[in-house]
């Protein structure tokens, strides 16, 4: 089976690719996306994102598209991030500008109040039409300084207690493991098994 990925993310195909592994399924980014209309994420939700995606990227193309909406959901900052993670410092912003920005909000924050959520919402769509949604989260802590030079978004502030090291700290073996992302396309291959 082969889905294209509705993503211009490099780090997000690389991992799709990894997690995609040997499990018959082949990975490849959307061709000629840079002459398909932009897909708008507007909605309040990463369900409603990420199923928008896949069904609006579908339309383009006759192969299954796998889209996913992920971000980084702070309670104490009233679920910031969230669905606008990537866009979080500005449009045109860099990761280091978001995680600059997130650690200026967190700077008073102590114990609890730096837990933090990854969710990640993956959807895949055939000619308009959405065949299944599935969803994941991985719990963890927001540090006080970036660690660890592996993944990329909001991974080097990202500690993961299990492991007590952050996303940026794992080998790309370990985060797949224990992702938001890896759970989520995890089940989102039962899915596709049962149908």
């Amino acid at each position: 089976m082969k889905l294209l990925l509705a993503s211009s993310n490099p780090g997000k195909l690389r991992e799709y690719r990894e997690l995609a592994g040997e499990s018959g399924i082949e990975l490849a980014g959307l061709q000629n996306s840079a002459e398909i209309e932009e897909f708008e994420e507007t909605a309040s939700t990463f369900a409603e994102n990420a199923g928008g995606k896949a069904q609006h990227y579908s339309r383009f193309t006759d192969e299954c598209v796998l889209a996913d909406d992920s971000g980084l959901v702070v309670p104490a900052l009233g679920g910031a991030p969230g669905v606008r993670s990537a866009r979080y410092a500005g449009v045109n912003a860099t990761d280091q500008d978001r995680i600059d920005k997130l650690l200026r909000e967190m700077k008073d924050k102590k114990g609890d109040e730096r837990y933090a959520k990854f969710v990640c919402v993956t959807a895949i769509a055939k000619q308009g039409r959405v065949l299944a949604v599935t969803s994941a989260s991985a719990q963890g802590v927001v540090t006080e300084a970036p660690r660890g030079a592996n993944g990329f978004g909001y991974d080097p502030i990202f500690l993961f207690p299990e492991l007590a090291r952050t996303y940026a700290e794992l080998t790309n073996q370990e985060k797949n493991l224990y992702s938001h992302r890896g759970k989520a396309f995890r089940s989102m291959l039962g899915v596709l098994a049962i149908r």
